[in-house]
């Protein structure tokens, strides 16, 4: 039996308004409007020709809001066979291009990612404990000057020396931060 559907929006940009929908399925637990909004904030309204990465894409409501946004490419990974048809056909119904979408692992994914991004979604499962290796493996994915966004169960407090934390926030039980590549 297939899971309820849900929904949620999108704040701003191109598809302002427009609802995405998503599978209620465990360990799913889509960024509240909220948190978007103040991340959103931070980067900045315009996202223009960014690419973006997200490998635990769930609702895909980071990915598809950049793209709203201006960022010309989004990556979106995620292992669950229904998540990846949904944000296929969320895809379609938003008539873009610019979103790739696969099912994959994102551990094993990350480990084989040659290209670089301009912004990596970072936000897994809360019941993961992979920081020691995520965290590094994505701040090597990043262009100089690129950002990571972080959401998890708790603030995290070691992250590699290539990347300065920017900004902080909590949210419930969401503990979220932007983190920025350092530039050589």
């Amino acid at each position: 039996m297939k899971n309820r559907m849900t929904t949620l929006r999108i704040i701003a940009g191109k598809w302002r308004s427009r609802l995405i929908r998503f599978p209620a399925a465990p360990d799913l637990r889509p960024t509240p409007d909220r948190v978007r909004e103040t991340l959103f904030n931070w980067l900045g309204q315009d996202l223009t020709g960014q690419h973006t990465l997200e490998p635990y894409a769930g609702s895909g409501a980071l990915s598809f809001e950049a793209l709203s946004r201006g960022a010309a490419h989004a990556v979106l990974w995620d292992q669950n066979k229904e998540v990846v048809a949904t944000l296929k056909n969320t895809a379609r119904t938003l008539d873009t291009a610019q979103a790739e979408i696969r099912q994959a692992d994102a551990l094993a994914a990350l480990s084989e990612e040659r290209r670089r991004f301009d912004l990596i979604f970072l936000d897994p499962p809360f019941a993961r404990d992979d920081w020691a290796f995520l965290l590094p493996t994505c701040a090597a994915l990043l262009n100089e000057g690129g950002f990571l966004y972080v959401e998890a169960s708790r603030f995290i407090e070691a992250y590699p020396p290539e990347l300065t934390r920017l900004k902080q926030g909590r949210a419930g039980v969401a503990h979220f931060g932007l983190y920025k590549r350092a530039q050589k």
